[in-house]
């Protein structure tokens, strides 16, 4: 072998030699600027329940449906409520018309009326009054006797009283009704305006809608049965917020930040990726002791993780094992929240 061959044998050789040690090191950076963690999907549930008692007389929705919020889930029994709804309407609409009467006032003909009767006794009070004084003045002389004299004093008094009544009638016709009165009048209004609208309340209560957009997970009763406040109709699995529950080592703690861009995948769906980020940190370490003195088991402690995840394809589940990829390398995104999906779709 010629020099020349041998020289340009060991040139290719070291070029060999250098890719391969700067593919070396570079797959073992991206091994470590890359966090692997294992966890399981989670989600939260709510249970739907009427806020009355009765009856279930329908019910609309079946175990595996999507339901949005405000959806009609079930009805229950309303006779009764709608009976205490009329009762209490009525009630309102009569104590309306009290009140609209003492705001009105007295009518015109009403004073008229009271002016007419306080005249006519004034003029009987006037005619007692000038009996009783002839009758008073004739007894001295024997002209009259005193029996007389005294039947016409209880006369004149009988009409001077009624007189006064009539003219303190027409007075109060003048002024109208007390401020006081209106002012109670006022308030048994708006208590039966309260009671009418919680009657209202209560019957519209016999309606269960949905709190929120979920998939019916469980069907507790069944038409017939007896609901309560505290009997749920429904469980809902709440689709958003959606998220993975993970546990990072405490070696890898100070390199997450919330906010940090992750990348979900699951053995049910294999090459379909989930994007999602880290939402929460806990503060506090989990399932270790509460005294550490050494290193080794300082290096054990574990922190729990919870990284968002949007899913528009609804395909993840309740408690589905899934695998979440940090890019440790990348810089935390502004904070975002569990709306924060929207149509995103898994990649």
């Amino acid at each position: 072998m010629s020099k020349r061959i041998r020289i340009l044998v060991a040139v290719l050789f070291a070029i060999l030699l250098a890719g391969g040690a700067v593919f070396y090191f570079s797959q073992d950076n991206e091994k470590t600027n890359k966090l692997t963690l294992y966890g399981n999907v989670d989600i939260r549930e709510v249970e739907a329940a009427f806020n009355d008692n009765g009856f279930v007389t329908k019910l609309l929705v079946q175990e595996g449906d999507q339901v949005h919020k405000g959806a009609l889930l079930a009805l229950m029994d309303s006779q009764r409520y709608a009976a205490s709804l009329a009762v209490a309407q009525a009630q309102a609409a009569s104590q309306k018309q009290v009140l609209a009467a003492l705001l009105a006032g007295t009518r015109p003909e009403q004073i008229v009326q009271a002016k007419a009767q306080m005249d006519a006794l004034a003029a009987v009070y006037q005619n007692d009054a000038a009996n009783y004084q002839r009758y008073a003045a004739l007894v001295p002389s024997s002209a009259a006797s005193r029996q007389q004299r005294d039947d016409a004093k209880a006369a004149y008094d009988n009409a001077r009283q009624n007189y006064e009544a009539a003219k303190q009638a027409y007075i109060l016709a003048v002024k109208g009704p007390r401020q006081e009165d209106i002012a109670a009048a006022q308030a048994a209004f708006d208590a039966a305006q309260a009671q009418a609208r919680l009657a209202a309340v209560e019957l519209a209560d016999t309606k269960l809608y949905a709190p929120a957009d979920g998939v019916i997970e469980e069907r507790i009763l069944e038409p017939g049965d007896m609901a309560s406040p505290q009997t749920p109709v429904y469980t809902i699995a709440l689709t958003n917020p959606l998220w993975v529950r993970a546990y990072v080592p405490e070696t890898s703690l100070g390199r997450i930040i919330p906010g940090m861009a992750a990348d979900i995948t699951t053995d049910s769906y294999p090459g379909t990726v989930y994007h999602g980020w880290v939402g929460y940190l806990s503060p506090t370490a989990e399932f270790t002791p509460k005294n550490v003195e050494t290193p080794d088991l300082r290096a054990q402690l574990v922190y729990q993780l919870r990284v968002y995840v949007c899913d528009a394809h609804n395909q993840l589940r309740l408690g589905m094992p899934a695998t979440v990829t940090l890019d440790l390398t990348r810089t935390a995104t502004a904070p975002r929240g569990p709306a924060a999906c929207g149509d995103d779709a898994a990649g």
